[in-house]
Formats: C-alpha cells, structure tokens, sequence
C-alpha cells in the first residue's frame, strides 16, 4: 500500500500537553521533522496540574533539561508521597509515597509478607516504618540523592511550566502560530486531517496532527467523532473549582489529598504560593457550597479568582484515529487524585516518538498505540478508584455509593487476590508498582487473612534484627536530611515572584 510520507507534525494547542509533544518531538526528532504549534493566547487553558510523578525526572533527563533550572522557573518544589487524609475514615491519614516498602531481596516473596509474619508473631511496627521516602515526607525533609537514593517527583505551576517548554522549543525549531482555529479541513476520500484553518485565513497543512485541544477535542471528537467511554459510573465526581493562595507556611514535600463529604480537595506547596482545589460529584454538592467550602479551608490570602472546571472521567474510544493523536485531556481525563495527567501526556509522546510513523501510518501502528494506551489508561483508573471504593465511610450518599458499587472484574479480582494471600503485583508496562498498591490497600482498610508462609522459614530473631535495623537505617538518614524548605531555597530557590 502507498501512503504518504509523514515530515510535517502540527501541535494544535498550547499548554503543558502541546508544548510537552512539541519540546518531545523537536528535542528526539527535529532534523527529521517540520514541526509547527497553533495556540491562542485568547483561549485559556486548565494549567491547574500542579502536581506529578516520579516519570518526569525521567521525561526532563531524556529531553537533557536542567533540573534546577525548570525547578526555578517553574517555582516548583519536591514531591515524595501524597497525603490522604479521610479516606478510610473521617481523621485517618495515611501516606502514599514514591518509595519502596522495605528491601529488595532474593527472597521469592515482596517485603510485606515479612512485616505480615512479624506482626503476627507481635512486632514490627508500621509498615510506614519501613519506606525512606514516606518518613522523610512525615519528616518533612528533603534531599535530592545526593547522599542516597531517593525517589521524587515536584510540585510546579503548570503554566510557567508550559512556558519554560516553550523557550526551549522555538529555538530548537519549532515554529508557533498565534491565532484561533476556524476550521479543520479533512481529504474526502481518506477522511485525514489535512490542514488547520485559521480565522486570520491562514491554512496551517500537516502530515500528523497531534491534537492538544483540552476536553473539547476540537480534532480527535469534533472533527473524527471518535467517541468516548464514559466511567463516571465508577468515578463520580465532575467538577472540581482551584485557587491559588499565598503560601502561609514553609512548603512541605507531599500533597494533601482531603476527603470530604462528596470527593476531596488539594493542597498543593510551591515555592511562593498554595495551589488549592475541590473535587467533588455535583449530584451531592451544588457548586455554591463546594466554593464556600473550599474557601472556608484555605490558608494565607486569596491570589486568584476561583476557577470551576466540568468534566467527565473516561476516554476517546481511539487514542489514534486516522492522522491525529490525541494528547492530555484531548484524550480523556482520570481525575486528578495520583497525579497521572501530565505523565499520561509525556508518555503517550514518548511512545509516538519510538514508533514515529516516518514511512506513512498504518493500522498496525496505530492499533498498537491505541491497545497500550487503553491498557495504561485503565489500570490507573482502577487504582483511582479503589481509594473511593475501599472505605468505611458511612457519612455521606456520595461515601455509600462509591462503598456499595460494582467495581471493575479487574480491580475486583486485584483485591480479592490481596484480601485472600497478600498477593500484589505490577503488570508489565503498568505505572503503579506492588508498593503502591500495597501502601493504598492497607492505608485504606484492607489486612489479608493470609500472607506467603515463605516468611515463616527466617528465623524470629533473624526477623526482627533484621526489621529494627532497617526502621533505624531509615530514621537515621531522614535526621541526616536538611528540612525540604531549606533544601529548595539553597537548591532552586526562585525568589520572590
């Protein structure tokens, strides 16, 4: 079959997710590519992902960026864990972090089962005890390895962010065109996108368009009518309103996440301010009270106007349909609660890149996209919604509902596995390890009735030498730590602004 070459890549829309594809592309593919990006200044965007995850250390070593430049810039701070307060019940609190639970061994079972056969014969501690990364965010300090290994991710103002990408990309060659898009003209025959028409008249043409248009995918839905798969019936909640406040306290290196009677709310430290939200199921709370409820629990004054965001967890039945890939929230959305929706961004990028349709598309290609994208967006879905489904509260209709649903056959089989034997476990390609998913079960309620009777064979004493002198390895490396404020002021500091 002849199919077109593909050279010319137009990036519809700015923010993060159209500046990440576009630094991605340029920064791996630029002398092989003609790479053009359409935003409009007039057109905002959400730009409220403040949050992410250990991939982007990852994503910024690939693209040979400058840790502490994009720290500065961006005001950003470090992340180690995520602080859910609430969730199994009103005034618990437990941490997910970044790190491992325990050490690695050549034992043929996970640590937990362990620390599982050291409870049970009467000691042992927390299984809190044993994560470097979950004391050294109680501790609230910080280093970023440099005296051990340490895993991480940062807090960063999504908009400068965007804004950082871009200085890097339009020296690199990619060219920005300022203006709104009218219309989306498609060849009759194939039904591919062909050119973007500006309402300047200006007709921007392309090969692969990679559409970064937000929820309204103005290419991959309006234009293709992909479709969309719909899990509000699992996820409920369909608004959130953020704001951001001065910072009243020095920054701490996680995020709170903070149940309420009808979904949460962020608490997101940056250098010189507080990004604050509210998530919640508008069938349980009307929109006037979320907002009073989220400015009645804010701290320090109130720097922006708050923003209310609509939307609908799922995704596009196709992430890839015919010559446009969609990115971001183009894409579909999975609530912002693990902090997924600019690695979902960098990755899909990634793996555009690694197999860059040079030659033209095919079905092959593009059914390979799609079938790993599904299988990465799904398996975070069903980790986002064991923290809504695993709970004792009772408080709420909201709470009752996300207790009393039908889940998934694949979360439902997860947690039955874990219930029965304290078996965890990470597929291939998957983005949450067997340490998260332990620290989540757990911190929300769930003990198995079992664990692995491999545990059973290492002596008691041998089993709590071993457990008192990895609590204390870890407590003493965290007292060794500088505070997580000090740390970013000496390492990244931005000043005031």
């Amino acid at each position: 079959m002849n199919r077109p070459r593909v050279q010319r890549v137009v990036v519809a829309g700015g923010g993060t997710a159209g500046w990440v594809a576009a630094a991605a592309l340029v920064k791996q593919l630029g002398p092989l590519l003609d790479i053009t990006l359409v935003e409009s200044d007039e057109i905002g965007t959400v730009g409220v992902g403040e949050s992410t995850i250990p991939t982007s250390r990852s994503f910024h070593q690939l693209l040979g960026i400058d840790e502490a430049a994009v720290m500065r810039a961006t005001q950003a701070t470090f992340k180690l864990a995520i602080s859910f307060e609430n969730w199994r019940q009103e005034g618990d609190r437990y941490f997910h972090a970044f790190g491992e639970n325990g050490r690695r061994s050549t034992w043929m079972a996970d640590f937990h089962h362990f620390w599982l056969e050291a409870r049970a014969q009467g000691f042992g501690g927390d299984l809190a005890d044993y994560c470097f990364e979950l004391q050294a965010a109680s501790e609230r300090r910080f280093t970023n390895g440099e005296d051990a290994p340490i895993n991480y991710a940062y807090h960063l103002d999504a908009t400068r962010y965007a804004r950082f990408l871009r200085t890097l990309s339009e020296p690199a060659g990619v060219r920005r065109v300022e203006g709104k898009i009218a219309q989306v003209e498609q060849d009759g025959e194939s039904g591919f996108v062909t050119a973007l028409v500006l309402e300047s008249g200006e007709r921007i043409e392309g090969d692969l368009f990679v559409d970064c248009t937000g929820f309204r995918g103005l290419l991959i839905e309006q234009t293709l009518k992909t479709g969309y798969e719909d899990w509000t019936h699992w996820l409920a909640t369909d608004t959130a309103i953020a704001v951001q406040t001065r910072a009243t306290e020095p920054a701490v290196p996680y995020t709170r996440a903070i149940a309420h009677q009808a979904g949460w709310r962020w608490k997101i430290p940056l250098q010189h301010r507080v990004g604050n939200g509210i998530v919640y199921a508008s069938a349980h709370l009307s929109d006037d009270a979320a907002r009073a409820q989220l400015l009645g629990a804010v701290e320090g004054d109130v720097l922006t106007e708050p923003r209310l965001i609509r939307y609908r967890t799922g995704r596009r039945r196709k992430a890839w349909n015919k010559n446009v890939v969609s990115l971001g929230l183009a894409s579909g959305f999975i609530e912002p609660l693990e902090s997924t929706s600019i690695h979902f961004v960098k990755i899909a990028v990634m793996r555009l890149i690694q197999a860059f349709p040079f030659a033209g598309i095919s079905d092959a290609q593009v059914d390979r996209f799609n079938a790993m994208s599904v299988q990465e967006v799904e398996r975070v879905r069903d980790f986002i919604i064991l923290h809504y489904h695993l709970t004792e509260r009772e408080d709420s209709a909201f709470w009752r509902q996300c207790r009393d649903m039908t889940i998934p056959d694949t979360l439902a089989e997860r947690m039955a596995l874990f219930a029965e034997s304290g078996q965890a476990y990470q597929a291939g390609d998957e983005l949450f390890r067997v340490d998260s998913w332990v620290q989540v079960l757990m911190g929300q309620g769930m003990a198995p009735q079992r664990h692995h009777e491999l545990a059973r064979l290492m002596p008691k004493e041998q089993l709590r030498g071993a457990l008192d002198s990895l609590k204390a390895d870890i407590a003493g490396r965290v007292a060794k730590m500088p505070a997580h404020a000090q740390f970013v002021d000496r390492y990244c500091g931005a000043g005031e602004g």
